[in-house]
């Protein structure tokens, strides 16, 4: 596997409406060369394009009140929180599961994700809630093939570097052997993707290799297990972010899981662009 280097990048907090193509093109101006493999965040790219939904305006029905009522604080909290090797503290917070919240949230993965997506513990079919403020979540993208190729010819127009880019999300792929899935929908070509909560808990079960699922490439031809590499480069030079989970971000800001604010979400350090490139002195 080739070795690389990579620098993850400081920019503003991508709010909804944002220009992000200028945002990438002023924050990877004199810092990038040709060949190098550009890096980019779905959920921020996801945010940007406005692509999300306040939970606190949807009324939950019978179903997403059962499923946060019972199966999440029990069969996550109890069951399957054990056989998929949680940690303590996260296994409490699914016993402690919100109702109100719990259930707008469920609510919004049933009608957007399907049933059995919202049977998972988060990230139901790559809806997430972190990094973002209140009640908002945010959708995945259901065309990250074109937005990397308009990137992509944004850079070469603006910068006049002939690049790769890759859009990847955190949540996890996972591999046996050659064979690679993630549990939601549209990953790379590649990588089964999945609408059912089975390959997760069979993943985190046996412990396979999990690593951060890239959704598109443009500009290059990567095989699937390169860009999974790379996904996994990437996802370590930014870091936690605001937090791994809403729960983790709350605690970070010391408030209620719907009290982050934008202006909390400003001050903290977000790295949405990453430079990958061969061994040597990258920009800082």
């Amino acid at each position: 596997m080739t070795k690389y280097r990579a620098s993850a990048l400081t920019t503003k907090y991508w709010r909804p409406s944002e220009n992000f193509f200028g945002i990438i093109t002023g924050t990877l101006e004199g810092k990038i060369k040709d060949g190098d493999f550009i890096i980019i965040s779905e959920k921020a790219i996801s945010t940007a394009l406005n692509n999300i939904v306040d939970e606190a305006r949807k009324t939950p029905g019978i179903s997403a009140k059962i499923i946060s009522k019972l199966w999440m604080p029990f069969m996550w909290g109890y069951f399957l929180g054990q056989i998929c090797h949680f940690g303590q503290r996260l296994q409490r917070r699914l016993r402690e599961y919100p109702f109100d919240s719990g259930s707008r949230h469920k609510q919004v993965t049933l009608e957007y994700a399907g049933l059995l997506q919202t049977l998972m513990f988060g990230s139901e079919g790559g809806i997430d809630g972190s990094n973002l403020p209140y009640s908002f979540v945010c959708l995945p993208l259901e065309n990250a093939p074109i937005i990397a190729e308009q990137i992509r010819q944004h850079i070469v127009r603006h910068l006049n570097r002939h690049i790769c880019v890759l859009i990847t999300d955190t949540d996890r792929t996972y591999s046996f052997g050659n064979f690679h899935f993630a549990p939601r929908p549209k990953p790379l070509k590649g990588i089964y993707g999945s609408t059912s909560i089975i390959g997760y808990i069979f993943g985190r079960t046996f412990k396979l290799r999990k690593r951060p699922t890239p959704l598109a490439v443009a500009g290059c031809e990567l095989d699937t297990e390169e860009a999974l590499h790379l996904a996994n480069i990437a996802d370590k030079a930014r870091g936690p972010g605001s937090g791994a989970t809403v729960w983790d971000m709350a605690a970070r800001f010391k408030v209620e899981v719907t009290g982050v604010s934008w202006e909390m979400l400003t001050r903290i350090k977000h790295k949405p662009i990453v430079i990958i490139r061969k061994p040597e002195k990258l920009p800082k």
